[in-house]
């Protein structure tokens, strides 16, 4: 695929860089290792208030999301979701040749990178031997629940995707057992309340332990061992064991593309611009370090907006860009698809 730009990550700042460009007429697409756009806001806190967005006192981090989507609708950006890019080379034409993990391969104009703090990966079950299930009947992410239905399932973890997953499939699979270190759950009150009650009613069951172990029979597992805070140990039967232990942030592939690093962070050479030291790629939110560097989501925006002026030269090298603004633009409010005000 030709691209004009390529934007790595799919979190706030990248959303919000697919409309920076967009007011240059700049089409973009957006690879990101996870499975839905978000980033962090959506994985870590899609409920938890956030308060430092300019214009909104407070919304959560899916109402950010949301909202973000919307604004960025009128540019159509294509999104590329459950994978990472792992190549990244400059081409004889200074054009930039991009591969992901699934096989998707990109000729971009260039490249701006908004990964955060990196590719989030799941934490993993820590027992010898039972990651040979994983993708057929262990699982860290839920991309498929009607697979689920009519299943015996045990759901490790305490927050609310743990919690969510469970109350979502009582009624539908055959048995659901939530299994958590403590009785400290760090799930919404409602949700927990609500697991309580289904306890209490018998349609699904919690257990105060970890997964230690696991038995396997017809070389598919059939049970696993639950250590429990009282001391004994249960065997739980199981047709699928789902585990939420929370994402882990991991640079990945980024580290071997010979970018200019600093403490895991791509260096910027120009502030003006957020380009690295590479020209043609661009690195803005977290991702990124220079002097007075702040990780907010403001700052990320204020980053996108001048690297977007920053790639139009190299998408547009014989044009100049002229700053407009979205209240007066006719060609900003084409763009946009919305109609030029008239006053009087």
């Amino acid at each position: 695929m030709e691209a004009d730009a390529v934007i790595v990550g799919a979190g706030p700042v990248g959303l919000f860089q697919v409309f920076e460009l967009g007011l240059l007429d700049i089409k973009a697409h957006v690879i990101d290792s996870l499975s839905a756009v978000g980033g962090q806001c959506m994985e870590l806190y899609p409920d938890k208030p956030i308060y430092d967005i300019p214009a909104a006192p407070v919304l959560t981090g899916r109402e950010l999301t949301d909202n973000l989507l919307r604004q960025i609708a009128p540019f159509e950006p294509v999104f590329h979701l459950g994978q990472e890019v792992t190549t990244l080379q400059r081409r004889a034409d200074r054009r930039f040749d991009l591969e992901t993990s699934l096989g998707a391969r990109f000729i971009a104009k260039t490249v701006i990178i908004a990964a955060g703090v990196g590719a989030f990966q799941p934490r993993k079950l820590k027992v010898a031997g039972i990651d040979r299930f994983e993708g057929n009947q262990l699982f860290y992410r839920v991309k498929h629940p009607e697979r689920f239905h009519g299943r015996q399932l045990v759901i490790c973890g305490g927050g609310d995707s743990a919690l969510d997953w469970a109350l979502d499939f009582v009624g539908k699979a055959e048995s659901v057992v939530l299994v958590h270190r403590s009785e400290s759950l760090r799930a919404a009150p409602a949700s927990i309340a609500k697991m309580k009650a289904l306890c209490e009613a018998q349609a699904m069951q919690f257990i105060v332990g970890q997964v230690t172990g696991f038995d396997v029979q017809g070389g598919r597992l059939s049970e696993v061992k639950v250590a429990g805070a009282d001391g004994v140990t249960r065997r739980v039967p199981v047709d699928v064991l789902m585990v939420f232990f929370g994402l882990l942030p991991m640079l990945g592939p980024i580290v071997d593309w010979g970018l200019d690093m600093e403490m895991r962070q791509l260096r910027v050479r120009d502030v003006a611009t957020f380009e690295t030291g590479e020209p043609g790629i661009f690195a803005v939110g977290d991702i990124n370090t220079y002097p007075g560097k702040k990780k907010l989501i403001l700052s990320g925006f204020h980053e996108a907006a001048l690297a977007a002026f920053g790639a139009a030269a190299y998408v547009f090298p014989d044009r100049k860009v002229h700053m407009l603004y979205t209240t007066t633009s006719p060609k900003i409010h084409k763009l946009l698809g919305v109609e030029t005000p008239v006053f009087d």
